[in-house]
């Protein structure tokens, strides 16, 4: 993935351990395989599918805001980034 466009945190496990359900839970409730779930959890995505998202977030009672954070792309060289060398 380029990320020089920054990129997209998926808090779905955190989530999860917030409301005290599991992924096995979530799955039936939402419908999903436990594998999807799963990905999701692991921010293993590569295409973010809405519909998805609106089953997450209306099971989990949550805003799209609590489920996905957006990381802007900072170069090495820049304050922003802690990590710069």
């Amino acid at each position: 993935m380029d990320e020089q466009y920054g990129t997209l945190e998926i808090k779905l496990a955190e989530l999860l351990e917030k409301k005290k359900l599991s992924k096995n839970k979530l799955s039936h409730r939402c419908e999903m395989s436990w594998s999807q779930i799963d990905n999701y959890c692991k921010n293993e995505i590569t295409r973010l599918d809405t519909f998805v998202l609106c089953k997450l977030c209306t099971v989990l009672e949550c805003r799209i805001e609590d489920l996905l954070v957006f990381h802007p792309y900072a170069p090495k060289d820049t304050p922003e980034n802690p990590e710069a060398e």
